[in-house]
């Protein structure tokens, strides 16, 4: 018997009986140990917020009297994280052929499939019920994460030709691979570039491995972190500088609820606006998100970021002021 099917089972027995039952006979009716029956009511009390008491005089737990009659188990057992886990995986699974890995995979599916089918946490066709959008997804070649993926977990030095959309040039390089991210539905590569001789981001869509050899440089776990999870979005580096963001009171009833960075400050202004302030490096993904509200935000401060943004807006602007 898993943990639903216990859940469930408790509830059934203690929405029926009209007397405490004790932790033995629990314990007995749910198949559990002692230590498992606390956690399915500890459980069943945070997160389905069932009534559950114990009653010291009679000596056992029961529903609370007042709630016994009304208390029914929630329809939707999962929370918004594990929901997204099993469907993300799920449809993931449905949508890639396996080939030789399918009698590997298919018991994990099934698996899945019975977690989401299950009568007593939702309806069967939970799945198709909740989409999952995927957006300004870049398709990468298989063969190329193949070999990235291999290099990452092997620990070899990798040589590719890297185009970058910035300066639109190809250049040759050796990385040392460090790990591989899944950021904004596009992966990414965290590397040891020995060009530069420092830490890069590479995106998958635009690189092709030619060669490997050599055991690759390692990087410490809390360098990477300090590198690339320091500054605004994938873009990596030290975050040496701070954006000051004003959002209107229309915008702010979004940018309230958001999470740019977080290190980011926010301040609520009297007027309803917000001032919304965020480290970062590299100012490209930035002035992309803060473009997305145009008219709605106002950049304070630095001075050059203030610029840029004006920049932008100037030229999409004399755009619409041509015949």
């Amino acid at each position: 018997m898993d943990r639903f099917n216990r859940i469930y089972r408790l509830h059934l027995l203690l929405k029926n009986l009209h007397s405490p039952v004790s932790g033995k006979d629990l314990e007995k009716q749910l198949d559990c140990s002692t230590n498992a029956l606390k956690t399915i009511i500890q459980e069943a009390r945070q997160y389905l917020s069932a009534p559950i008491i114990y009653d010291r005089k009679l000596k056992g737990y029961c529903y609370s009297v007042d709630q016994q009659a009304d208390y029914e188990l929630p329809t939707m057992w999962f929370n918004s994280s594990e929901l997204l886990a099993l469907l993300s995986s799920y449809k993931m699974l449905e949508e890639t052929e396996l080939g030789i890995m399918e009698p590997h995979i298919a018991p994990l599916k099934e698996k899945i499939r019975a977690i989401l089918g299950k009568q007593q946490i939702g309806h069967q066709e939970i799945a198709s019920r909740i989409r999952i959008l995927q957006s300004t997804t870049r398709s990468s070649n298989d063969e190329v994460f193949q070999k990235v993926a291999s290099g990452v977990v092997s620990r070899k030095q990798l040589k590719i030709l890297y185009h970058g959309r910035n300066r639109d040039t190809i250049t040759e390089r050796w990385l040392s691979p460090q790990r591989l991210v899944f950021y904004k539905d596009n992966w990414y590569l965290d590397a040891w570039c020995h060009l530069r001789k420092d830490l890069r981001s590479f995106s998958l869509d635009r690189l092709h491995v030619i060669a490997s050899s050599d055991v690759a440089k390692d990087v410490s776990e809390k360098r990477l972190d300090k590198h690339f999870g320091n500054a605004y979005g994938i873009f990596s580096g030290i975050a040496e500088n701070k954006a000051v963001l004003v959002f209107t009171s229309d915008a702010a009833r979004w940018v309230a609820d958001e999470t740019w960075h977080p290190d980011q400050e926010i301040k609520v202004k009297k007027d309803g606006s917000v001032e919304l302030t965020v480290p970062y490096s590299d100012p490209r993904e930035l002035m992309m998100d803060i473009l997305k509200y145009a008219n709605e935000v106002e950049v304070i401060s630095p001075k050059a970021l203030r610029a840029a943004v004006a920049e932008k807006l100037n030229s999409a602007s004399l755009k619409y002021q041509r015949k």
